[in-house]
């Protein structure tokens, strides 16, 4: 935004201080020309020989000052004190208004660079706690969190761009097959290029979804999450029993205020995950909600392999998974927790992943049972 240039806060706050200096100054030689007049009469009368208390004995004249006296004598003086203090207050208040500007130049100079694309440079103000110190630990806290979103956002666009253009190689390579070898069988062909392109399907789609999350654009409305687990439970029931899986479900009654939609992709995800990445055969998945104080608690655990603490910390990033998973017709596109992580977290809530002793997962999501203040 372009402004007009204006007088610096360094040159203001210098006046402000010589004028309060010069105005306190007035004020007390006010008050003592006050005090004095009220002792000095306006005409002053002497006399030679004026009878003193001893009978006969005359006393000399004695010099008596009278107002005018007292002005010619004190106005002067006055006015210099007054110029001297002017002087002292505009040289000490432009010292005393640079050092105290002096963390804002330094906060100024880092919201220049940082406007420039510097997202690593701090402030890093010294000194003890006072409001320029927490301006500038606000400042840095927000420079951190720019920062790390960027390198979130570049590390999902790289993903992402990955992801994608493998079914469109797969795609190119099918299609380059059918041109150079055309009595091959067709029928294969077909099939090869629907599961590619349904792939890539699910992916823009799950991207849409991850992309809506993360804005937060929905409309808030109370939710059941014990009907979404039901939902979702008899969605995914035919994969289940097609994997020999187990779902256990015990779901009360848990209100929550949020977006249907959304809730219920969390929830599907969440169950899909465990019935996909379980054991091979007799896995169990069971799917518990429950309300605690001022939050509703969703959980879902399953067996499956034995999982570090290391490897299970970045599940919930986009397109990462365990090396030991591996991808087959419905282990998804990646995003499947990075989605639930994303809907808990626009909803106010929490996401916890624990790997089980046994193996498999304990995933933890607990929202809130009112909006968030923001949202409403």
């Amino acid at each position: 935004m372009h402004r007009a240039p204006g007088t610096s806060v360094r040159l203001r706050l210098t006046l402000s201080y010589a004028g309060f200096l010069v105005l306190a100054g007035g004020l007390l030689l006010a008050v003592v020309w006050v005090f004095l007049l009220r002792y000095v009469p306006e005409v002053i009368r002497s006399a030679q020989g004026v009878p003193g208390p001893d009978a006969g004995v005359g006393r000399p004249a004695e010099f008596v000052p009278n107002r005018s006296d007292l002005q010619r004598a004190f106005v002067p003086k006055a006015a210099a004190m007054l110029a001297l203090l002017l002087a002292l207050g505009l040289l000490g208040g432009w010292l005393l208004a640079g050092r105290m500007l002096a963390p804002l130049t330094r906060i100024t100079q880092a919201t220049r660079l940082a406007a420039d694309g510097s997202l690593s440079h701090r402030v890093r103000l010294p000194g003890r706690r006072d409001e320029f110190r927490e301006l500038a630990d606000s400042f840095d806290a927000m420079l951190a969190r720019l920062e790390g979103h960027l390198a979130e956002q570049q590390r999902f666009a790289a993903n992402a761009s990955h992801e994608l253009r493998t079914p469109l190689a797969i795609t190119q390579t099918l299609l380059e097959v059918a041109r150079h070898d055309p009595p091959r069988d067709p029928g294969e062909l077909l099939d090869r290029l629907h599961a590619v392109n349904a792939r890539a399907i699910d992916l823009t789609e799950a991207l849409l979804v991850l992309s809506r999350a993360d804005q937060g654009a929905f409309t808030r409305e109370p939710v059941d999450l014990s009907l979404l687990v039901e939902e979702a439970t008899e969605t995914l029931l035919p994969l289940a029993e097609a994997r020999g899986v187990t779902i256990d479900s015990c779901a009360d009654l848990t209100p929550v205020v949020g977006s249907p939609t959304l809730l219920l992709q969390l929830t599907t995800n969440l169950l899909h995950n465990a019935i996909v990445h379980n054991v091979p055969e007799h896995g169990t998945v069971r799917v518990t909600t429950a309300v605690g104080p001022g939050t509703a608690v969703l959980t879902v655990e399953n067996t499956g392999d034995v999982l570090t603490p290391e490897l299970v910390a970045t599940l919930p990033e986009p397109f990462q998974r365990g090396t030991d998973r591996i991808r087959t017709d419905h282990a998804g596109v990646g995003l499947g927790l990075a989605i639930v992580s994303s809907i808990t977290r626009v909803h106010g809530g929490s996401l916890d992943i624990v790997p089980r002793p046994a193996g498999g997962l304990r995933i933890t999501v607990q929202l809130p049972t009112q909006p968030p203040r923001a949202a409403a």
